[in-house]
Parts: C-alpha cells; structure tokens; sequence
C-alpha cells in the first residue's frame, strides 16, 4: 500500500510542479503572478495593481506607471529617453482601460495633454489645463538601420521577416502594417490603424515593446529571447527611430515659434552687422593705403634731383 501510495504523491508533484513553473506571464516581466487554485493563475501589475492579460500585450500607459514604481532592488526602472519623445518617461494617469489619460500631471503641478501613445502634444501648463479629448495616434514610423552582414538582404526577405515578427511576437495583425521599406542599411517601417478594435492590439503599445526589445530592455518574460531572422541570418539592429502622427497637428501655440523666429533674425541681424564691419574696415584700410602711396609719390616728385 506504502509504495503506490508513494506513486501517487510522486504523479500529483510531477503535475503540480510544472503548474507551479508556469506561473508566470509571458508577455509582462513586471506582473506578479501568483496561484490561487489549482492550475489557476492570476498576475496583476506593478505600480497599478491591475489585472494583466498575459495572452496578449500590456498597455503603454500601464507599462510606463510599472516602469516608475520602485521595484525589490530598491531602485526605479529609468528606461533610456524616448527618440520622438522629448519628455521621456513619466508616471501616466491611466484609465482602468489602460488607455492614457488625454491630461498628464507631475508632482510638480505642471500639466500638458498627450496623445493615445502617451505623447505630450501640448505645452506644459498649471492644473487648470483643460484637455478636451484623447487624439489617437493613427501612424507611427518606425525607422531602424541594422550592421553590416556576411550575406545581403533583398527587400521582400526583410518584409517578410518583419510582418512576421510583428504578427507572432507583439500579436499585430498584418493589415496595421501599411509598408515596410528598405534601402540598406535603413529599414522603414509605418504603422497605419485608424480604428482599433477591442480584440486588436494598439499600435503604440507595439512600438513600445519593439523599442524596448531593440534596446535590449525588453517588456516580455527573460525566457523570451528577441531575435530577427532574416533566412536564417540575425538581422543586428543598431538604430531606432520612432515618430508618432495623430489624427489632429499637435497644439503647441506660437509661443516656442515667435521664440526660434527672434533667434533667427538675431543671428541673422548680428552676421549682417559683423559683415557690414569688416567691409568698412577693409575700405578703410585700403582708402589708407592709396593716401599713403599717393603722399609717397608726392615726395618723391617734390624732391630735387641730384643731377
């Protein structure tokens, strides 16, 4: 009795443990999971406490908020500065959606409104800043240029490589992949979703995670590697540029205008000036060097001959 009770203690362990290894999120490195039933797992974020989907990609404006919450080592999570993105990372305001807020804060009290990628589109103003909507973010190009390699790539190979590295990793569905263009080394690649539909996934939460796979930082669990094959042959990315175009032209006011207008025509005014003195001085110099040529001939013909 001793020995198949041992057998089945030692099956129920084999089943429990693979359960017990399993739970974890594949698609978010900062969700805490934990079981809570048998084969049951649930994870929930870091910083938001909200439930994490880990069939499919977490949200931007949540993944921003993990990324600024203190984590066990005691440190914040500083991502480096986004390309397009001036104000970098910041702690969002999100809605219980994920999406972004359309009006941002800091601690500061300073305010601004952004764009469904997170991306400020305003100026920065006080707390009576009014955001009247969230403008969605329709395009984003993204451009990325790769190392020599041993073997050339032809133009249909990369796109192919790309679509399905988009389609299988971040689960976009090809029709958001309007072109994808390459001039070696430059890969040019523009995202094109006006309507997201509940069951797709944003385009700027794919950026997001394909910028930070680039960067070697990557969102996904660390037993998801980020490779690029190309025929069998790793496409090295080296650069990346991400831009984001909304729906509507941003709202900055002509303040910073009127500002880079006036540096202009200083720059403008003061090289006129500088050039306009040099000219003076050179006619200066050379009307003294005729009089002083012309004073020496006069000499010359007042002085007496010795013959």
């Amino acid at each position: 009795m001793e020995p198949l009770f041992g057998v089945v203690l030692g099956l129920i362990l084999a089943v429990a443990s693979p359960a017990h290894d399993s739970c974890t999120c594949a698609t978010n490195k900062w969700a805490v999971c934990a079981q809570d039933g048998p084969g049951n797992c649930t994870c929930r974020l870091v910083g938001s406490d909200h439930p994490v989907d880990c069939s499919t990609l977490t949200s931007k404006c949540f993944l921003m908020k993990a990324e600024m919450t203190p984590l066990k080592e005691k440190r914040i999570w500083r991502p480096p500065q986004g390309l397009s993105d001036s104000d970098g990372i910041y702690n969002p305001d999100c809605e219980d959606s994920g999406v972004f807020k359309a009006r941002q804060c800091n601690q500061s009290s300073s305010c601004w409104c952004v764009n469904t990628a997170g991306v400020r589109r305003t100026e920065k103003g006080d707390r009576s800043l009014s955001c009247s909507e969230l403008v969605r973010t329709r395009w984003i190009y993204i451009e990325l240029t790769h190392k020599r390699s041993s073997r050339a790539f032809n133009v249909p190979d990369v796109a192919k490589a790309l679509t399905q590295l988009f389609e299988s990793r971040y689960k976009l569905h090809p029709k958001y992949i309007a072109a994808i263009k390459y001039d070696p080394p430059l890969i040019q690649i523009r995202l094109d979703q006006s309507k997201k539909p509940k069951w797709d996934v944003d385009i700027a939460d794919v950026a997001y995670y394909f910028e930070k796979d680039v960067k070697n930082d990557s969102i996904f669990h660390s037993n998801s590697k980020f490779t690029v094959l190309v025929n069998g042959d790793a496409l090295a990315i080296e650069k990346l540029w991400i831009y984001y175009v909304d729906e509507k032209p941003p709202e900055f006011c002509m303040r910073q205008l009127a500002a880079g207008i006036s540096a202009v025509v200083t720059v403008v005014l003061l090289t006129a000036g500088i050039g306009t003195a040099v000219l003076l001085i050179l006619r200066w110099l050379r009307t003294r060097k005729y009089k002083n040529f012309e004073n020496k001939e006069m000499r010359e013909i007042k002085t007496p001959s010795l013959e």
